[in-house]
Order: C-alpha cells, then sequence, then structure tokens
C-alpha cells in the first residue's frame, strides 16, 4: 500500500501540491501536519502514518524535508523502514529505497551525515582542549558568589525560619542555586 505525508510549515500555507502529487503517485491515505515546523518532533499526523505503515508498504513523500527533521532523523527513519520491510519514496528528490540505486544513494547520503557528525565532535574537542591550554575555565558561570551580600542576606533570612524556597525567589535564584551556593559558602567560611 502507499501511505502519503504531508507537511506544512505554517498555519496559513496549503498542502494542495504536496497532496495533489502524492494522489498522482498513488496514494490513497494521506496524513498531513498543518502549521509543524520541520524541527518540531510533534507531528501527530507523522506518528500516524508511521504507526499505520505495515510490511510491503511505501511511504511517499513529496520532498525529504517535508518528512525529517534532519538528515540523522532521515537515516533513522529508513533504517527503521528496513527492518520493518516498509520503503520510503520521495518525489521530487528522485530516491525510491525500494529500489536497488535508491537505497545506495541513501546510503551515502547517511555516509556523509555520520562523516559531517564525526568531524564536528573532533573539531568541539579539539576546541575545547585549546581553551584549556588558555586557561579558559569551562563549565557553568556561578550566579552567586559564596560570600556575597546576597547569600549573607539569604542565610539570615533562613535562620530566622524563612522557607529556602521564597528566600531563593527574593534573591532571584532557584532552589537547587541557593543551596548550591550556600554549601559552597560553609566550605569557603571552613577554609579561611
Amino acid at each position: 500500500m502507499k501511505i502519503g505525508y504531508a507537511r506544512v510549515s505554517t498555519v496559513d500555507q496549503k498542502a494542495r501540491l504536496q497532496t495533489d502529487a502524492l494522489r498522482k503517485a498513488g496514494c490513497r491515505t494521506i496524513y498531513v501536519d498543518q502549521g509543524r515546523s520541520g524541527a518540531s518532533i510533534n507531528r501527530p499526523e507523522l506518528k500516524k502514518a508511521l504507526k499505520r505503515l505495515k510490511r510491503g508498504d511505501v511511504l511517499i513523500v513529496w520532498k525529504l524535508d517535508r518528512l525529517g527533521r534532519s538528515l540523522r532523523h532521515l537515516i533513522d527513519i529508513v533504517e527503521d523502514f528496513k527492518e520493518r520491510k516498509v520503503g520510503l519514496r520521495s518525489l521530487t528528490d528522485s530516491i525510491d529505497t525500494t529500489s536497488p540505486h535508491g537505497r545506495m544513494v541513501f546510503q551515502i547520503m547517511g555516509s556523509l551525515a555520520e562523516f559531517e557528525r564525526e568531524l564536528t565532535i573532533e573539531r568541539t574537542r579539539v576546541g575545547l582542549a585549546a581553551a584549556r591550554r588558555r586557561g579558559v575555565k569551562l563549565g557553568p558561570k556561578f550566579i552567586l558568589a559564596p560570600a556575597s551580600k546576597a547569600v549573607r542576606h539569604a542565610r539570615k533570612l533562613i535562620t530566622a525560619g524563612e522557607p529556602v524556597g521564597e528566600v531563593a525567589e527574593t534573591i532571584g535564584v532557584s532552589r537547587a542555586t541557593l543551596y548550591r551556593v550556600l554549601r559552597r559558602a560553609q566550605g569557603v567560611a571552613h577554609a579561611a
């Protein structure tokens, strides 16, 4: 069975171009996500389409970018399809994983995506190492200094019986941040 999937990014856009092409390609059932960004994880019609696919079915899209959030996401979908014996066909990209040529093209795209991901990881490692050599301190910046007036004021309020959540809100930080700073302040006081 041929099942179609279309997506338009805004509510104002019309999916007519895509749905017409999908019908012409033989899709009797078409799922359409209206007003959904390609980067969005929440695409209910895509979920329905993917769930409906059975062995031997083909999901047809007008263009690959209508389907996946990224090349990695597309590759994951195709890997899932391969395990389930489901095909993928993109009308404008001339990709059809039901043919040997289409599978080869998609595997090449997957290899390039993996290569790019590995290059990005390597560049990040090299950049972090260079920053450490220059003495850059990595990690989150402290919002409050342990010896600041705000921390001393917070300690007084807590000692006086104020709830920690209210004290944190008063000084403009989360409870977790306040607890962390108070622990650090204790360590600073013991070290002095």
